[in-house]
């Protein structure tokens, strides 16, 4: 039995759909993202196999990023990075929340390297410490 499907009802796998939208660089990659829990659709996980269709909305997490997306294209071959952005749009929301979040991480970085080499002096306060929680 073969379903006779038109190119209005076209859809791609979700595995097949990240990849090809270069959000993942191999297929295998997406695919372990989708079954690890970092893919949702409407707030709940989803299977690789899942079929993705146009205006679809996918919330998907990429290290410490997250990215609220809706599918405006269907792809099931990767090509550059140029068509690849066509094939979602991510939402203003998530734009504002993943600069801010990326401005917090620069921030936090910079207050977190020590301003100079530590001195003799401090190396053996750190070694007192480091022995006395042991």
């Amino acid at each position: 039995m073969s379903k006779d499907k038109s190119p209005t009802d076209k859809t791609v796998r979700l595995d097949k759909w990240l990849w090809a939208a270069r959000l993942y660089k191999t297929r295998a990659i997406a695919k372990q993202a989708i079954e690890s829990g970092k893919v949702h659709c409407a707030g709940q996980r989803v299977k690789p196999g899942r079929e993705v269709t146009i205006g679809l909305h996918l919330h998907v997490r990429q290290g410490w990023d997250e990215r609220e997306l809706v599918v405006l294209g269907l792809s099931e071959q990767r090509r550059g990075a140029p068509e690849a952005i066509l094939l979602y749009e991510e939402t203003e929301q998530s734009i504002e929340k993943r600069e801010k979040l990326g401005e917090q991480r620069r921030l936090h970085a910079l207050l977190e390297q020590p301003m100079a080499k530590p001195d003799k002096k401090d190396r053996r306060l750190r070694q007192q410490m480091k022995h006395r929680i042991e």
